[in-house]
């Protein structure tokens, strides 16, 4: 019975990812009306979900030093930890949202592409940065869990806080160049229809990055 339900999770597992992967793709395309532009933000979650495994491995391999081995046990990506994958997937798609939402608004202002692309990942640094961070803090306890079920607990938390705390680090610089390309191949297809061009809501932000 064991053999058969690690053979159907595992089985199940990849197709969770890909109708997750799926599901984020349709609603970008929607919400942007376009199929190229939300590659920027599904080619920017892999980074924070290699942080996640780094972490994961990273954790075991000390565990396996003397003393740690009782602090922090023994971690394997098990269900526990594909819970976090997909959790991550979430959290990292919002964060590169945040980030290409705000750029592609200062571009139909008739901002540059690079220019906007900049002022999205400033402007919306701070809040990235806050709940990233507070959710990383959150799950702390989680990580270091003792008692029953500890294991289970850890492999959760580790592979979160890691996934989280690296995808942040690499999405504020990844996505910025992501929407840079995408922006480019997708205006080369259709050309951006321009909403306000005197720039007068992008003024104050202008102003506060040259400085």
């Amino acid at each position: 019975m064991a053999r058969e339900e690690s053979e159907t999770s595992g089985s199940t597992t990849g197709l969770i990812f890909v109708l997750c992967f799926v599901f984020v793709y349709l609603l970008l395309s929607a919400q942007y009306e376009s199929y190229i532009l939300p590659l920027s933000v599904l080619l920017s979650i892999p980074f924070g979900l290699l942080g996640s495994f780094l972490f994961v491995n990273g954790m075991s391999a000390i565990g396996n030093i003397s003393i740690m081995k009782m602090i922090m046990g023994s971690m394997s990506n098990d269900i526990y930890m594909q819970i976090a994958l997909i959790m991550l997937m979430g959290l990292l798609a919002k964060n590169a949202i945040l980030i290409v939402e705000f750029a592609l608004e200062r571009r139909k202002m008739g901002v540059s592409i690079t220019w906007a692309a900049v002022l999205g990942a400033a402007a919306r640094l701070r809040p990235i940065l806050m709940t990233s961070l507070a959710m990383i803090v959150g799950l702390i306890p989680l990580m270091l869990a003792t008692g029953a079920g500890a294991n289970g607990n850890r492999t959760l938390g580790t592979s979160a806080i890691g996934g989280m705390l690296i995808g942040m680090i690499l999405q504020i610089f990844i996505v910025p160049a992501l929407f840079v390309a995408f922006q480019y191949l997708q205006e080369k297809f259709k050309p951006m229809e321009w909403e306000d061009v005197d720039n007068s809501d992008a003024e104050p932000e202008i102003e506060q990055y040259t400085k």
